[in-house]
């Protein structure tokens, strides 16, 4: 059962996979287990033991019956949690039949809606300008960085 985790390490079995999830995770007020990965950022999918996905490993070890062919959702919509009454198994029509887009991006901003598609874009406008605003100001620096260098002799 193992064998069909993408990217687990080998020298797990499902005992030490499952002391392995169970050690790296922690229980919120709300029920979830939310299990430390590799990456710094909290509430995003974690990979652990290899570059395996945690909610998919647990999936494997805590609940079992798991088909590859079907992917895991969270019943609880946090990422990072691998409670196993939080996950089921659903097609990926179903999975993505529930995703929403958010009114505001990661940094708070609203956002608005792209009048060809009826969505909201991708990125809101205000941190689209502070992207163009720094790439400016990385390409300024360069300019800067050329012009200093510029006109100087080597010696020889």
């Amino acid at each position: 059962m193992l064998s069909q985790i993408q990217g687990l390490s080998r020298h797990f079995t499902e005992e030490t996979l499952r002391g392995y999830l169970l050690d790296r995770s922690t229980r919120q007020d709300d029920g979830c287990l939310l299990v430390r990965g590799y990456g710094s950022r909290r509430g995003v999918h974690q990979k652990v033991a290899g570059r395996a996905w945690a909610h998919i490993a647990a999936y494997v070890v805590l609940v079992g019956g798991y088909d590859p062919d079907l992917d895991v959702d969270h019943v609880c919509g946090a990422a990072d949690c691998i409670e196993p009454t939080h996950l089921r198994q659903v097609s990926r029509a179903e999975n993505c039949r529930g995703r929403t887009q958010r009114p505001r991006c990661r940094n708070g901003h609203e956002r608005e809606i792209d009048p060809d598609s009826g969505r909201y874009r991708k990125v809101c406008r205000e941190c689209g300008r502070q992207a163009q605003q720094r790439w400016r100001e990385r390409q300024a620096a360069q300019v800067a960085q050329a012009r200093a260098g510029y006109g100087r002799t080597v010696s020889g």
